[in-house]
């Protein structure tokens, strides 16, 4: 029995060998013949002719070709991938939000604790000047503000001294 399976397996190997061969042959010879290469070539010119004509008539009924849909098809799944990664920005987002929330301090009681810590500094300032007594050293002369509203005394010029008077008898020497 076994010689009969390994005889029968060398036999369809044989037969598909020499199938494949036939059909290879078969196939150069068509396509080695110049009417049926000639048939093809026609053949592939109408499909091109009837799908640019399938093309012109929807474009004039204005509707959309399998190019076109193909095209729309491409540019929404790229939105839709735009759309996707930008819902993952804003889920993020009010993750961080609501960790933040839980975290931080209302405003109020922020605000409430600063101007404790304003008052309580205030109070020991006070207490330290009170404490130390001191009066700001008194400002030089020189740094001391002018009033604004009294304008200046402008001090009077001094009156010019005389040129000494010519002599009318002594211009006219020749």
């Amino acid at each position: 029995m076994a010689d009969d399976d390994a005889s029968g397996g060398k036999l369809r190997e044989r037969l598909t060998r020499q199938g494949e061969d036939a059909l290879g042959k078969l196939a150069q010879d068509l396509l080695e013949n110049p009417l049926v290469t000639g048939a093809i070539g026609r053949a592939f010119e109408a499909r091109e002719r009837a799908v640019s004509a399938q093309e012109t008539a929807m474009s004039a009924l204005n509707l959309p070709s399998a190019a076109d849909l193909e095209r729309l098809t491409r540019r929404l799944r790229s939105v839709s991938q735009r759309l996707e990664g930008i819902e993952d920005g804003v889920d993020r987002l009010d993750r961080r939000f609501e960790e933040v929330s839980r975290v931080a301090q209302p405003p109020d009681d922020r605000l409430a604790a600063i101007e404790g810590q304003v008052s309580k500094l205030a109070a020991e300032v006070a207490h330290l000047a009170h404490v130390l007594d001191t009066t700001p050293a008194p400002m030089p002369r020189e740094q001391e503000r002018l009033e604004v509203d009294e304008p200046k005394p402008r001090p009077r010029p001094k009156p010019k001294p005389k040129a000494p008077a010519r002599k009318r008898g002594a211009a006219k020497k020749s």
